[in-house]
């Protein structure tokens, strides 16, 4: 099982902490994690090529989780496409970020946390009663 990780390329460095919660976590259960800022570099004139393999991976991935404390319209996108793709998806937002109301109207889970505890303990209870075959 795959879980394509969506989070703004120009805050990342704001999310460390949480991207290694969400990491951890979905390890614990067996999940590969696949941080797409994480795992590509483009330059601004492969912006098709960077949207291939966007799609190619969400196509791929069983899940989407979007880190949307920080507003990206990229993250957008990739909700849209892995929705449109019939992919479970989880909105993961800081309880101080302001509310995406087209993120949170196409997601199937809502997780807001404090922290990165708080994060890993709510995507715990999340993967484990609905991604988790016993």
């Amino acid at each position: 099982m795959v879980a394509y990780i969506s989070v703004s390329l120009h805050k990342r460095s704001l999310l460390k902490n949480q991207l290694s919660a969400i990491s951890e976590t979905l390890t614990m259960f067996g999940i590969e994690p696949l941080i797409f800022v994480d795992k590509y570099k483009f330059d601004l004139s492969q912006e098709k090529d960077m949207m291939a393999q966007a799609m190619t991976d969400i196509d791929n991935a069983d899940i989407l989780i979007a880190e949307a404390s920080t507003k990206a319209i990229g993250v957008g996108v990739e909700v849209g496409y892995a929705k449109a793709k019939n992919k479970p998806v989880i909105y993961i937002r800081h309880h101080d970020a302001d509310h995406s109301t087209t993120i949170s109207g196409m997601s199937d889970f809502n997780i807001v946390y404090v922290n990165a505890e708080d994060l890993q303990k709510k995507l715990m209870e999340v993967v484990s009663e609905n991604f988790v075959i016993a």
